[in-house]
């Protein structure tokens, strides 16, 4: 079992709580992640072509993968799964919601210290300093705050 939880550092403001902005999580659990490394398809090191290639189930008649034999490559089951509770959180302790305007982080206001807002990848930098106003006022957590922020000088 791996645990993805950053230590408390007092000496380092990156972990220090009383530097973060917006609210702390409703509850932080130890986020145990059962297994890190991908599924590796089967016969992916033979052969080039699917050497990258994502999961395929297996579906050969004498398939030892698909046979699950000793020594075989594991298949994904479902006892890999992560705990409810902690399944799609960040290591901060919020789960993420996509936020394309203001509207949609209005949503947000009652459930702050369960969810941190991600702006949408294609909001215009005008429109993402809306949202990030908003969010300061309504004490949302914003994921990526300074993306396509540039400061007045540099524009």
């Amino acid at each position: 079992c791996i645990i993805q939880q950053k230590q408390s550092n007092p000496n380092c403001s990156q972990y220090n709580s009383t530097t973060m902005a917006g609210p702390a999580p409703l509850n932080k659990r130890t986020i145990v992640k059962k297994r890190t490394k991908k599924f590796a398809r089967h016969q992916s090191d033979l052969f080039m072509r699917i050497m990258n290639s994502s999961w395929r189930k297996p579906k050969g008649i004498d398939g030892r993968v698909r046979r699950r034999f000793k020594g075989a490559v594991p298949m994904p089951s479902i006892g890999y799964g992560s705990d409810k509770r902690t399944r799609n959180m960040l290591p901060s302790g919020f789960k993420s919601v996509v936020v394309n305007n203001v509207k949609e982080l209005e949503m947000l206001m009652m459930h702050n210290r369960t969810y941190a807002a991600t702006v949408g990848h294609s909001v215009s930098s005008r429109l993402r300093r809306q949202i990030i106003e908003r969010a300061e006022q309504l004490a949302i957590r914003v994921t990526n705050a300074n993306a396509k922020l540039r400061s007045e000088e540099d524009a």
